[in-house]
């Protein structure tokens, strides 16, 4: 297609991002994915060789809320059991009190360790060599690690202190509060052995950090308890442990409750005792001394009565007695509240809930005390706690007594009235009343007690644990981490995230410019044509004409490309003027220069190249003359036209070549000798190709741009920056020029700087030009030197 005018070239593309294309810039650099996922899953190895293995054991435990009771006024009321149960018992599970009871049924006190490499590992249960402890001060002794090495059958090097000290078999060792001795070993030399003693709390952070608890289900009774540890032993042995303890501990809790109701009634029962033989006696002797064996039916009416009213009133002292007891066990107490008495109504229900929140408390301050000191503020949150809840059942206490002083004041109202009924009697039989309802009530109670003394024995020894352990810690066989499966997942992924971030940081800091879309991206200037980058050895001198040296080459065909490209620009033309510049040097002005003039020749075409660049021209070299004279000798009078055109035979064109360099470069382009140069050789040559000076650095172009037909602009790939597509655009505006158009030379197909957009026209009057790079077709046989690289010659650009 003709484009109609240089005039109508405007931004008629527009991009749009191609997501095949984005794979194959990351494609482009698999090499760096491959080694970036290879160095990734090294350095996962030698965290999997360096990280210890961490282990997990479980176990469950099923709690029943179904206890035995007291009936009556007395009765086993837990504060434990209630609906958050498994929460508040998760808190007695984690209680210092347990964790080292627990850590008691272990072997504790002596820890072994094999010193590996890379790592120290805990041998437990295994122990190399037998240590028998011989005295040890409970409160500090030494705990450093010691070292072990075995000599022969009788001797041994221990490492204390960093000294080593000889010793033999069975000899008594003594350090600060500990002494001991190590019985025959059989410890290989190579193998290097350290132990240290502990005391039962140096494990209370270790096995706190490593339990979890969890319902087994929503709203179940059934707690799942996990341990984790390095070493899958030791957690197996102190998880068991510790439901163990826990169920003993529970045991010995209700047990605890059972016995303060014994020992509460066995204190009322001594009184009530003494109380019933006093009044059986005052009775006896009464109807000894008075002759009475029968009461009369009106007495005994009377006695039923007050006899009932007694007894009520004494149930009422016995309930003041426990509630004086609880309010005392409130205030002093720091431990547990066991509320065991039978208070019926809400105030009742209302107190055994503060009672149950209070024990919580307790139980997290004692588990708080395992981290924290005594003065430390979750310590004293915990106490400002407690103490809320402290004073909230004093209060509800102090209902409870003001509650039975009145019931007390309402039976001794109508105790007061049984007598004062009983006062009308004559006074023989009133005293008879008296002493007959004194012994019935005190003989009524001690029964009553009796009863409950021997209930809460029993119930005592039929208290069983209110939990049950389901299923037992088995050897920790699960690994928790590090998982190599999921570490060398994660590893992969990192590296090739890091792989892409790679691919993207190198895209950023690349300032070049490396294929046609990025072109199109930055400037609205058209490109006439991509020559492909030669695969092989080429010339600095240039001496090659690559376009006629290896005319079936690719290169070749895409300087032809841009050969039929031109023959459509500035066609009303018979003679052609093309300036051919860059921004800076090393762009491939001179090398297109040549090459196109060497296409064009091809075809019968009259052609001249100027080395227009008068500072640092090369052309001269390319044809293998020197450069006395030349273009800047002419512009300077010294030299006639013909003493300046040479004929280059083997590229079939004539050249002028730059000659000296001048004082003046840019004075000497902008003379009248230029203007008429160019005019001269218009009716001599079809085509007149000038190389100049790059524009971005002098601006010795300027005269020879603006005489020009067509101005072709270098840019090249891989060595061009950014900037230097916008030049073009600012040559058009700047000099209102409209003929300058873009040749991207040396295009490798470096798809990592490549631009991930693709380039649609969307303007009918665009003047688009054909040419291709390309890609894709180099192995179809048409052409010749476009081998396919090796797999180890990926390193190689282009």
């Amino acid at each position: 297609m003709e484009p109609k005018d240089f005039k109508e070239q405007g931004k008629s593309t527009s991009q749009s991002i191609d997501y095949i294309k984005i794979f194959k810039i990351l494609w482009s650099r698999w090499y760096w994915i491959v080694a970036c996922i290879i160095i990734s899953c090294i350095f996962t190895y030698f965290y999997l060789w360096y990280t210890p293995s961490i282990y997990a054991t479980s176990a469950s435990i099923k709690f029943d809320d179904q206890q035995p009771e007291l009936p009556g006024i007395i009765k086993n009321n837990s504060s434990f059991e209630s609906s958050n149960r498994l929460q508040s018992e998760t808190y007695v599970i984690q209680s210092r009190e347990v964790i080292l009871n627990a850590i008691a049924k272990i072997n504790y006190q002596i820890s072994y360790f094999l010193d590996g490499r890379v790592r120290t590992t805990e041998t437990y249960p295994f122990e190399p060599f037998k240590i028998i402890i011989l005295s040890k001060d409970s409160m500090s002794f030494y705990q450093k690690p010691i070292s072990f090495q075995q000599i022969d059958s009788s001797h041994f090097i221990l490492t204390i202190n960093q000294k080593d000290i000889k010793y033999t078999f069975n000899q008594k060792i003594s350090l600060p509060g500990i002494s001991f001795l190590i019985k025959n070993a059989n410890v290989p030399e190579e193998a290097s052995y350290s132990f240290k003693f502990n005391q039962k709390e140096d494990f209370i952070g270790r096995v706190n950090a490593g339990l979890s608890m969890r319902e087994a289900a929503k709203s179940s009774n059934i707690l799942l308890v996990s341990l984790m540890d390095k070493n899958p032993f030791f957690a197996s042995d102190v998880l068991n442990a510790l439901l163990l303890e826990y169920i003993n501990y529970d045991l010995s809790q209700k047990r605890v409750s059972g016995d303060q109701t014994i020992d509460f009634i066995e204190s009322q029962l001594d009184f009530l005792n003494r109380k019933v033989d006093e009044s059986g006696s005052k009775l006896e002797n009464f109807k000894i001394n008075k002759q009475i064996s029968n009461p009369s039916s009106n007495s005994e009416l009377q006695i039923s009565k007050i006899t009932s009213i007694k007894e009520n009133l004494n149930t009422l002292e016995l309930e003041s007695l426990y509630i004086n007891a609880l309010e005392k066990q409130v205030k002093s107490s720091k431990n547990s509240i066991n509320y065991n008495f039978n208070l019926e109504g809400k105030t009742e229900a209302l107190l055994s809930n503060l009672i149950f929140e209070l024990n919580t408390l307790i139980t997290q301050r004692a588990r708080a005390l395992s981290q924290f000191n005594e003065n430390s503020t979750p310590i004293i949150n915990i106490d400002q706690q407690i103490k809320i809840f402290q004073n909230s059942i004093i209060q509800n206490i102090s209902s409870l007594k003001e509650r039975n002083q009145k019931d007390q004041d309402f039976y001794q109202n109508l105790l007061r009235q049984a007598q004062n009924k009983m006062a009308q009697l004559p006074a023989a039989e009133r005293e008879f009343i008296n002493l007959q309802s004194n012994f019935e009530t005190d003989q009524t109670v001690f029964q009553l007690l009796s009863q409950k003394k021997l209930e809460a024995q029993i119930n005592r020894a039929a208290v069983v644990p209110s939990a049950v352990i389901v299923e037992k810690a088995g050897v920790g066989s699960r690994l928790i981490s590090p998982l190599p499966s999921k570490a060398y997942t994660y590893g992969v992924l990192a590296g090739l995230a890091f792989s892409i971030l790679l691919v993207i940081f190198a895209r950023l800091i690349n300032p070049y410019i490396y294929d046609k879309n990025t072109v199109e991206n930055l400037t609205d200037v058209p490109i006439i044509g991509i020559i492909r980058k030669f695969p092989d050895f080429i010339d600095k001198n240039n001496t090659q004409a690559l376009s006629l040296s290896h005319p079936k080459s690719v290169f070749a065909e895409s300087v032809r490309s841009v050969r039929t490209n031109l023959s459509f620009l500035a066609s009303e033309k018979k003679s052609k003027v093309i300036c051919i510049t860059s921004e800076v040097s090393g762009e491939g002005k001179s090398f297109v220069s040549i090459n196109l003039g060497s296409t064009l020749a091809l075809i019968d075409k009259k052609v001249i190249l100027i080395a227009g660049d008068l500072r640092k021209s090369k052309i001269h070299r390319t044809f293998g003359v020197d450069n006395k004279k030349g273009l800047s000798s002419y512009l300077a009078n010294r030299d006639g036209i013909a003493d300046i055109i040479f004929h280059a035979d083997n590229h079939s064109f004539d050249f002028i070549p730059s000659g000296p360099v001048p004082p003046n470069p840019s004075e000497l382009l902008h003379s009248n000798r230029m203007q008429q140069l160019i005019e001269h050789l218009k009716h001599q040559y079809d085509f007149i190709l000038i190389d100049t000076a790059p524009v971005g650095l002098v601006s010795d172009a300027i005269p020879l741009i603006r005489q020009s037909d067509i101005n072709a602009f270098i840019i090249r790939s891989g060595v061009s920056r950014n900037n230097a597509a916008s030049i073009p655009a600012k040559l058009n505006s700047e000099y209102n020029l409209k003929n300058v158009v873009l040749i991207l030379n040396a295009f490798g197909n470096e798809m990592l700087h490549s631009s991930f957009y693709a380039s649609s026209y969307n303007d009918k009057n665009y003047a688009y030009y054909y040419y291709a790079d390309y890609n894709g077709y180099g192995y179809e046989g048409y052409f010749e030197n476009n081998r396919k690289r090796k797999w180890y010659e990926f390193w190689k650009k282009g």
